[in-house]
């Protein structure tokens, strides 16, 4: 049976899959750090269309790799982000998961692209997200650290498009701007999503997007 640990958390974070005998887990391409005893691997597309579909959604790489163990071994995976990794338990059931966030999967899990049509342009500037669906579970990294938001029914919570990590797909939501158009443009906050539960959500505590700004007046400049 898999177990594991994450270890580092919340700012540079390691999951340490331990697999028995006959084990397996499906990883993102570039996520490995390390391996221990008898490991093989195996890269694959998860089908060529949903390959190419996960390449032009965004930040996703178009192969997964998937580790696998006859004799027993462990696997070690890092996000390309410091943060920190979640783990979402999958009982028959699907997540929408922003195209960064998604790390790796265990058990009958099928990773496609979920169409979000023009809600999903208004949040994150793309038509898609990632979609998880099945029986097992899924680990999900964030840029800083991940809070975990419960919303008893009715109850509504309004989150910065870009501060989202993961959400059933269920959830009931919709996408708005940020208070009026003087506040849209100029408040930094642009476009907000409005959840109602009953859910649950997972939210990261930084963003790429203003993290890059920062650091773009240091970056030189292409000619």
């Amino acid at each position: 049976m898999i177990s594991w640990t994450i270890d580092n958390r919340p700012s540079y974070t390691v999951l340490k899959v331990k697999l028995d005998p006959g084990d397996s887990v499906t990883s993102e391409g570039g996520a490995m750090m390390a391996m221990k005893g008898d490991v093989e691997v195996k890269t694959s597309t998860g089908g060529m269309r949903g390959a190419i579909l996960r390449g032009l959604a965004g930040g996703e790489s178009l192969f997964l790799n998937t580790f696998s163990t006859r004799t027993g071994g462990e696997i070690w995976l890092v996000p390309p982000m410091p943060g920190d990794v979640e783990y979402i338990p999958l009982n028959n059931e699907g997540y929408l998961i922003q195209d960064t966030s998604y790390l790796a999967h265990h058990g009958d899990v099928k990773v496609s692209v979920g169409w979000m049509g023009v809600k999903g342009v208004l949040a994150e500037g793309q038509f898609v997200w990632l979609s998880v669906k099945g029986t097992g579970g899924v680990w999900v990294n964030s840029f800083g650290a991940i809070e975990k938001v419960e919303l008893q029914p009715h109850e509504k919570v309004s989150v910065d498009n870009f501060h989202f990590v993961a959400m059933p797909e269920n959830t009931k939501w919709s996408v708005r701007k940020f208070g009026g158009w003087k506040s849209f443009l100029l408040g930094g906050e642009g476009i907000i999503f409005d959840v109602e539960g009953p859910t649950r959500i997972y939210l990261q505590t930084r963003v790429l997007p203003l993290f890059a700004e920062l650091l773009a007046p240091y970056l030189p400049r292409q000619r």
